[in-house]
């Protein structure tokens, strides 16, 4: 967007409005280690901040535009405790690679390359084989996990939004970073392809959550009410799964 201001003589001036800079990486130092920070600005930024960015393994440190440098990285060397305690927690990466362990909907599985066979993926006694060559392997798996959701994922919406009457315009698998499913004004249902990962009750309770805010757009005691509803189990459960495992959906791949 183009910002105009009145000058005298009536002609108008023309600016562009400013923006936030490319992200900074940031070395923090702290007894003898060297923590590495991204440091960021944003326009709705009202005060400096830092947080963990899970799905990115990475420490965040949030100023507004107008902030001086030097006060914001004062604020993360201030901070470097809590950083390196951060970044101590963070979940180790799980790569999709040969004799890996993924757990399909809560249920381990080996993973099993497959050189002899040709393009294809298949489930047999607690493993998953994959078909090709070594470097396809990871693509092939998140495709074929992401068909298996989407399997289970799709008639439980329909099932489920039938329960209240609601049409359901689209159904998309992203790989969200900030929230495991989304419900547009349009009618539309987002899920990340990671709860390909949890357990059925996870998936059952977040189809609730989804298909609830088809009737109500909020989380007010009605929205939370229709949810619950339409849950098949106690929602508490699946909930405190997520509350204490969802970071952990973020390892694989």
């Amino acid at each position: 967007m183009i910002a105009g201001m009145a000058v005298p003589g009536g002609l108008l001036r023309f600016f562009l409005p400013k923006e936030a800079p490319e992200p900074e990486q940031l070395s923090i130092a702290h007894a003898g280690d060297i923590l590495p920070v991204t440091f960021v600005r944003s326009a709705r930024a009202r005060r400096v901040s830092l947080r963990v960015d899970v799905a990115r393994r990475r420490i965040l440190l949030t100023a507004p535009l107008r902030m001086a440098r030097g006060t914001a990285v004062g604020f993360a060397n201030a901070q470097a405790g809590w950083i390196a305690a951060r970044l101590k927690r963070l979940p180790q990466r799980r790569p999709f690679v040969d004799g890996a362990e993924v757990p399909l909907f809560g249920v381990p599985h080996r993973v099993r390359h497959r050189a002899d066979r040709r393009g294809t993926v298949w489930r047999e006694d607690g493993e998953i084989h994959v078909a090709g060559q070594a470097e396809h392997l990871p693509r092939r798996l998140r495709d074929w996990l992401t068909a298996e959701l989407r399997g289970e994922l799709v008639p439980l919406v329909h099932a489920k939004a039938g329960r209240v009457e609601r049409p359901v315009k689209r159904i998309s698998l992203r790989d969200s970073r900030s929230r495991w499913g989304s419900c547009g004004p349009d009618g539309g249902l987002s899920f990340s392809w990671r709860l390909v990962f949890a357990p059925p009750p996870v998936l059952d309770y977040l189809v609730a959550h989804e298909v609830a805010h088809l009737v109500h757009l909020n989380h007010s005691a009605r929205f939370w009410s229709l949810a619950e509803a339409l849950c098949d189990g106690p929602m508490a459960e699946p909930r405190a799964w997520l509350r204490a495992n969802g970071e952990t959906l973020l390892q694989y791949g």
